[in-house]
Order: C-alpha cells, then structure tokens, then sequence
C-alpha cells in the first residue's frame, strides 16, 4: 500500500477517536464539543472547528496537525502508530528534505537568551548551562530555540519562543514531539521527573525545585509516544500541567493512562509565573 493510499486510509479514522487518543475531554452538556489543550472543538461528522483560535478543517489528519502542531507526514506516522499497522510512513517522508527536521541557524551573539532570561526572570547560572550544552540558542529571528532531544541524544525537534515585544511561540519546521522531549538537566542524572507544557515552564520548575529533572512535553499532551518508557525508567513521576482548566483535564487524562504518575501543580497558573515576581 502506497503513502497515498495509507493516507486516504488515516483521513477516516473518527474524529473522536483521534481526540480521546489525544487526552481530550467531552463536553459534559454539548456532545458536540471537546476540550483541548487548543482549545474547545466542535465537531460535526468529519469536520472540526477551534473558536478559541478560529481554525478548523476536515479529517483526522488536519485534526492531528492541529491538536499536536505536526506536520502533514508527522500526522500520518501519528495515526499509523496509534490506529494503523506496525509499518509506519514516516521514514519514507522523511527522507523529502521537506518533512525533515533542520535546526534553525543560530545567532552567535546569543542576545535572545539573554532577553528571554530578563522578561520570564530565568536564572542566567541556568541558561549558560543549558547554552554550553547546545540546548538552548538564539536563532537569526531573535528566537530562543529549546532543543528536544531523541533517544540517542540526537535533535528530533526545538521550541521557539520569540523574545521581540511582540509574543511568539511555536515549533521548528519538521520538529517531531513525539520522538523526544527539552530537558533540564539534559542528562538524566536526577530520578524525580516533572513534566511540564513548555521548555520555559521546565526551567522554571527546576530553578524553583532544583532536585527535579523537568521535562517539556511541548504542549498540554497527556500521552507522548516515548512517555511510557519514561514511566517505566522513572523514580516517580509528576504532571506539572498549568492550573487552567486545560492543564487540569490533560493531567487527569494523564494520570488515568499512566497511574503510577502523581499530580503536582504550579501555585499560580503556570511555573514561570511562580518564578516571576508578582501579586
């Protein structure tokens, strides 16, 4: 079966299913709605619409591309692991230069960083460490690049974050989620884990509770594809989701798949507003 055809295949799999696969949570009086970590959907049959957003479209694969920020040959190896054959799609896209990860050019003068470190108050003693690493950089856009790292210490992905005056967030082209994560310290020297939404979110939880390793699962996402194997190697566990009501639902989903992992949460509503002074 070509990719085409697997595609077609993906392209039918029921919305819902994608979305309880995914952590979302259904509208208690609307069955039409489902609470994401982007937002509240409507579905109707095939289609799907994000009002917090205003996007939308029709099919599982546009609605992975939207609930997990992938690609179009990351939402198919996404499907196929999750609903397809043990055959998967990805490594023949991947090999299209446009399907891969590249990491974005770096800025030699790192002043992002820096920036980044005076608006969200992370600890600089921090940020050198994750910089001399090759964790954290500034790119030609003045975007602080968070690196995920995969299995074999290779980059599989970056967070962006922008450090202008205007807010940016989002991830490198080809970045694939699901293949590995940002951490602080980088290497798992530590065996209490907090997973946390983002890689800001993870620095901040470790400046503030330094005997932790803080992970980043790149967005409120209940059940990344190397989580499993991390609950299985872990001392303990703990979901840092933010307080909202989405940080919540993806924590309990969460914890309803992985047991073994406990709830800790942030005392405002996420850990860089901890960290940062403030009423």
């Amino acid at each position: 079966m070509s990719w085409r055809e697997r595609a077609q295949r993906l392209r039918a799999v029921p919305l819902t299913a994608v979305l309880q696969f995914s952590g979302a949570q259904p509208d208690r009086s609307d069955p039409r709605k489902w609470h994401t970590g982007r937002g509240v959907l409507t579905i109707t049959e095939t289609k799907f619409m994000n009002w917090n957003c205003g996007q939308g479209g029709g099919g599982a694969i546009d609605l992975v591309m939207h609930l997990h920020q992938l690609g179009f040959g990351q939402a198919l190896e996404w499907l196929e692991i999750h609903f397809g054959t043990a055959t998967l799609i990805a490594p023949d896209l991947y090999r299209d230069r446009r399907y891969r990860f590249r990491r974005p050019a770096r800025d030699t003068w790192r002043w992002s960083a820096v920036i980044c470190s005076r608006k969200r108050h992370l600890p600089a003693a921090l940020l050198e460490t994750l910089i001399d690493s090759g964790s954290l950089y500034a790119d030609a856009h003045a975007n602080a690049v968070f690196v995920l790292q995969g299995k074999r210490n290779e980059p599989v992905g970056a967070e962006l974050r922008g450090t202008t005056a205007v807010a940016w967030r989002g991830m490198a082209p080809g970045s694939r989620k699901d293949q590995g994560f940002f951490a602080i310290p980088t290497t798992p020297s530590l065996t209490t884990i907090v997973l946390c939404e983002s890689a800001i979110d993870a620095i901040s939880c470790h400046a503030l509770h330094p005997q932790h390793r803080c992970l980043s699962t790149a967005g409120a996402r209940p059940n990344p594809a190397w989580l499993a194997e991390l609950v299985s190697q872990a001392r303990q566990l703990y979901c840092g989701f933010d307080r909202d009501d989405t940080g919540e639902a993806m924590a309990q989903a969460m914890m309803q798949l992985h047991p073994s992992i406990q709830r800790i949460r942030p005392s405002r509503k996420d850990w860089n507003d901890v960290l940062r002074p403030g009423p």
